[in-house]
């Protein structure tokens, strides 16, 4: 076998109905198809097997696929967790820790749900406001079109204007201020309170362990969910670190994996990984893995909408 498929899922849940149908997800009966798609058309690996194939101690079936799921969502332990139990199919579960440690709702969640329920052109609008006023409170900017023209390169999922918004606030601008327009655009947009929201969003602890006993596997997916090849060696080490020594009780250290937030490495977030253990790392880039070529550590992942019953995408690489 010189091929592997990985699948990359974010939010799955009931959306139509939902109190957020504008969220970007799967909807939970699309899943339910998927999984039987799967079920008939490729071997539905473990991460333990792919990891031994890996290094030369066993060999896969034709078409293996395997199934990871980012982010820690509750949709992951409600509707994820029984269907997989059901079909007698392994997820790997890839939790930033600090949703835990901190109760807080990442940004990128937020910047999500801020998406999900407000309009994107008055987004933008209000956001050239708030940044004209940080120019006339003293910060040095760009102009907020040039700003624009940087960062809105639309991609497969998103329009340009969506990008615009999520790079301006994930990485952009200093932590500290794109943190404060964050909150200012959820409170504005959504209207919750972070604590309530961060329960009703997240699994917890002991949801996390009853999947592992039940055979799911777990993985880090650093403290914060921050673009670790952005952030300073010291900063990159202490969030991987973090997200290790909290997650002891659910990670088998002899079978050690990390999903990189937004794919974001480098060659010192690779050789980090490396020096603490890990034998497999997960990227975005959208295209099976190839054996004979890819980097353990820096492997490929298709998207569920790369799939039936959204598309069959996955057949432009046979």
């Amino acid at each position: 076998m010189d091929r592997l498929y990985i699948v990359m899922y974010h939010y799955v849940r009931p959306i139509a109905g939902s109190d957020y149908p504008g969220i970007k997800g799967l909807e939970l009966d699309l899943f339910r198809q998927q999984i039987e798609y799967f079920s008939k058309n490729f071997h539905v690996v473990t991460m333990e097997e792919v990891m031994d194939s890996l290094e030369g101690k066993k060999s896969l079936p034709p078409k293996s696929l395997l199934l990871t799921f980012d982010d820690g969502y509750i949709d992951h332990y409600r509707y994820v967790f029984p269907l997989l139990k059901e079909y007698g199919m392994q997820g790997s579960f890839f939790v930033p820790s600090g949703i835990l440690k901190y109760k807080k709702v990442l940004d990128v969640n937020k910047i999500h749900f801020i998406l999900a329920c407000g309009q994107v052109d008055e987004l933008v609008k209000e956001i050239f406001s708030m940044m004209d006023d940080l120019r006339a409170g003293g910060l040095e900017l760009e102009e907020n079109q040039v700003i624009f023209e940087k960062l809105a390169v639309a991609n497969r999922w998103d329009s340009k204007e969506v990008i615009f918004i999520k790079r301006l606030l994930q990485t952009y601008l200093p932590e500290e201020i794109r943190g404060q327009m964050v909150d200012r655009l959820f409170e504005k947009t959504v209207g919750r309170s972070e604590e309530d929201f961060s329960r009703e969003l997240y699994m917890n602890l002991d949801q996390i362990r009853e999947m592992k006993e039940a055979g799911m596997f777990f993985g880090l997916h650093g403290e914060r969910h921050y673009w670790l090849n952005q952030l300073p060696e010291d900063k990159m080490k202490e969030d991987i670190g973090n997200s290790l020594k909290y997650f002891e009780s659910v990670i088998d250290p002899d079978y050690l994996a990390i999903n990189y937030p937004y794919g974001g490495y480098n060659q010192e977030v690779v050789d980090y990984a490396k020096e603490i253990g890990c034998k497999i790392g997960f990227s975005v880039e959208a295209r099976p893995v190839d054996y004979k070529k890819d980097n353990p550590l820096t492997l490929p992942r298709l998207d569920t909408n790369d799939f039936p019953p959204k598309s069959r995408h996955w057949e432009d690489f046979l």
